[in-house]
């Protein structure tokens, strides 16, 4: 793992920008996930440097641009999983390092990007996917949420409210939009933009930590015959022969979560022919064809693999960021869609 973290960072711009492969595009998210990853792998320069890239980018709002490319916008446009992320990785930062001064000098980008990401969430609860942008000033909301990001969202509200606790601001308003939220991607998913092709919109719930327990084992079983290779991985796409590697490493981080450590870990060895004698990782596979699609490797999905490693092995304190049990839970309060508060089910205070 120290091998593939180095790999990240080779491929890191001078900025401490991380592309997806060197000249592409930069998006927050992945680039958080990124610096998780070079964290855990021992890279922390390069980790730090890539947390430092984030503030400068934050706009007043604080949203981010969906894309830079080599220092310059690609696409103004604001997505919501991605400007709340920030939060997982100074929760998981917190986990590994235990630095105060680094989760303070990050709180304020936090804060902003989860005010942000709150003031979109829809009557039913979930969150509005993305905002344009228009000559360097909000532009109209994209009112279809997804499942995937709004899962993610999950997952960094509750980051976010860990981090409000330890610098002693509470954000009451985050636990309500995490609360409904969760509802919302319990009991109705039919008022998501429908994705179901997509291997994220299946897991991703469970990997949110908004479904986990009996309910997580059912989500899962929905869909294992439709996405699951054997002895490959998982498809990206159900109507694509093509096996990813970030998408079988997200699942397995998922399984983990639930308790199901052998099938994890039969997945997280299934997926390794992407590897490389480097220790990069090849993006997919096209199995018909038997051929490594497209032809390059990608941080992201080094990421993954590195921070299932960690999950799967608990060789750091980080390896609970998916699991989540250092994370709070959120109550269901204030629902709007007429069903039943799930108060007293869900529970409240530390998973």
């Amino acid at each position: 793992m120290a091998r593939t973290a180095a790999t990240i960072a080779a491929m890191q711009e001078p900025d401490g920008a991380i592309p997806w492969t060197p000249g592409d595009k930069t998006d927050v998210w992945n680039h958080v996930e990124a610096a998780m990853a070079l964290l855990v792998g021992g890279e922390v320069e390069a980790a730090e440097r890539a947390y430092e890239w984030t503030l400068g980018w934050q706009r007043p709002d604080g949203s981010w641009p969906m894309k830079i490319v080599e220092g310059s916008v690609a696409d103004e446009s604001g997505e919501t999983n991605m400007s709340a992320y920030l939060a997982v990785g100074v929760w998981h930062h917190w986990l590994v390092r235990r630095d105060a001064d680094f989760v303070r000098r990050y709180w304020p980008a936090v804060r902003r990007g989860l005010d942000w990401v709150v003031s979109l969430q829809l009557p039913f609860g979930g969150i509005a996917w993305s905002q344009a942008w228009e000559d360097g000033s909000p532009g109209p909301v994209n009112a279809d949420a997804l499942v995937a990001g709004s899962s993610s969202i999950h997952h960094a509200l509750a980051a976010g409210l860990a981090l409000a606790e330890l610098v002693g601001e509470p954000q009451p308003e985050w636990e309500l939009a995490g609360g409904r939220l969760a509802h919302a991607l319990r009991d109705h998913r039919d008022l998501f933009l429908d994705k179901s092709e997509f291997s994220m919109d299946w897991y991703y719930p469970v990997l949110g930590g908004a479904v986990r327990g009996e309910a997580g084992f059912g989500r899962i079983a929905e869909k294992w015959d439709t996405f699951v290779v054997d002895d490959l991985g998982i498809l990206c796409v159900s109507t694509n022969p093509w096996v990813t590697g970030a998408e079988t490493c997200e699942l397995v981080m998922a399984l983990e979560a639930l308790g199901d450590r052998d099938r994890a870990l039969r997945l997280f060895a299934d997926m390794q022919h992407l590897r490389d004698d480097e220790g990069r990782y090849w993006t997919g596979y096209v199995y018909p064809d038997e051929v490594n699609w497209p032809g390059e490797h990608t941080t992201y999905t080094a990421a993954a693999v590195i921070l299932a490693a960690d999950q799967l092995s608990g060789t750091t304190p980080g390896s609970d960021i998916m699991r989540g049990t250092t994370l709070p839970r959120m109550a269901e309060l204030g629902l709007e869609c007429g069903c039943p508060s799930g108060e007293v089910a869900q529970g409240s205070g530390r998973s």
